[in-house]
């Protein structure tokens, strides 16, 4: 234990000192998370003294993907976003559902020895983005607001509204579905996770921000624990929904996005004084999860990926996210090359991964496959977005404010 401990902290201590270096370069903190964590794991160096194990790579990965969502909610520029809702909207609900309908095509036509549902959840667990992948793209200031507002709602929400579209597959997969039939079951779901995450995030971070404004302006919150309640609220919102059968994920954005709409009028440096120690905690928490995956998964699964599962995986960042993105757009106003650029910049990640290990967890029959696919297009994805990310963006940026 205390060998892993060090190995960590220290590691974390290294690239703390350098990640502002690291920010203006090509290879990005994922990158190096992933490859250190690769390097220490039982196929590099083997100090790294942990073994897969799935339910702690899961809450790791949803406590951290909750922390992301809620502060980037928190931080979104709402007068931004109320002039650019409609981006986000188009590429929830035309691009969305285009992604998974198009995953399961090219499904059907490289996996001939797996169900059609279970190609239906390996759609569904790929067509999330990730907030934490795509962060060097959303906070980098040269790209436009509404492209850097759109892609942060974007993926703020669809890991939560794929949470019950899973399930669903997963049912029926597992011919669950029972008397009541996969509409019903669906119906139930949607309401359940999608309402139930919305009342939690939504009512609990109402509440708190109420009482921090009353604090702050009876001085009774102090310095060292003005950094706390952010934290604790992101938290909340995501392990009470949970706990209640919603989606946590749901809970934990439209918290943050409360959060900014009540604070909108607030000066930035006071709201970042209550945003930086979570931010600062989710960047941590990312880091270890990229650490951890790159030990205990990505060493051990590159030997089981196949020419069909690369392909898919190569399929799923470009062609199965790139052209529902070009349909979801058109019309939109956005030239082609915002909506090549809005395209690529589709990550996979936390979310793919915890969808992972519920389908593992599920004990679906070819779920070997379908979890090394998603092994392998976060890899791919790891390595191909962080590469492109702040070349892309500045060259983008550039472009448009030249024209």
């Amino acid at each position: 234990m205390y060998e892993t401990l060090a190995l960590l902290a220290v590691f974390v201590l290294l690239y703390s000192a350098i990640a502002g270096a690291v920010e203006r370069i090509w290879i990005s903190g994922p990158i190096i998370f992933t490859l250190f964590g690769v390097l220490i794991g039982p196929v590099g160096l083997d100090l790294l003294s942990l073994e897969a194990d799935r339910e702690m790579i899961k809450a790791l990965a949803e406590v951290t993907l909750a922390m992301v969502l809620f502060t980037d909610a928190a931080g979104a520029d709402i007068r931004v976003l109320k002039k650019t809702s409609g981006l986000p909207l188009r590429l929830l609900l035309i691009g969305l559902p285009l992604t998974i309908l198009l995953g399961f095509g090219a499904g059907t036509l490289l996996f001939d020895d797996l169900s059609i549902f279970a190609i239906a959840v390996l759609a569904t667990m790929l067509a999330p983005t990730d907030a934490a992948l795509g962060k060097a793209v959303v906070t980098n200031k040269i790209v436009p607001d509404e492209v850097r507002q759109g892609l942060n709602v974007e993926s703020g929400l669809n890991d939560g509204i794929c949470v019950p579209i899973l399930f669903v597959f997963l049912a029926l997969a597992l011919d669950q579905a029972g008397d009541q039939g996969p509409r019903a079951l669906a119906l139930e779901l949607v309401v359940e996770e999608i309402g139930i995450g919305l009342a939690v995030g939504l009512s609990l971070t109402y509440v708190a921000v109420r009482l921090l404004k009353m604090a702050r302006r009876r001085d009774w919150l102090t310095p060292t624990w003005i950094q706390i309640p952010v934290i604790a609220l992101a938290l909340s919102c995501f392990a009470v929904a949970q706990l209640l059968g919603g989606s946590g994920f749901i809970a934990a954005f439209s918290g943050g996005l409360l959060v900014a709409v009540m604070d909108a009028h607030v000066p930035r440096h006071v709201k970042d004084e209550f945003l930086l120690a979570s931010e600062g905690t989710g960047d941590t928490l990312a880091l270890i999860t990229w650490v951890i995956f790159g030990s205990a998964v990505v060493g051990q699964a590159i030997t089981s990926f196949s020419w069909t599962i690369v392909l898919y995986s190569v399929m799923s960042l470009t062609v199965i996210r790139m052209l529902p993105v070009f349909i979801a757009l058109t019309g939109s106003g956005i030239d082609s090359q915002g909506k090549l650029f809005i395209g690529w910049f589709g990550p996979r990640g936390l979310a793919s991964i915890v969808f992972a290990v519920i389908v593992i967890e599920s004990e679906l029959p070819g779920s070997g496959p379908l979890t090394m696919t998603v092994v392998c297009t976060i890899v791919l994805s790891i390595l191909a977005h962080g590469i492109t990310a702040n070349p892309w963006a500045n060259a983008y940026g550039r472009r448009r404010s030249e024209s």
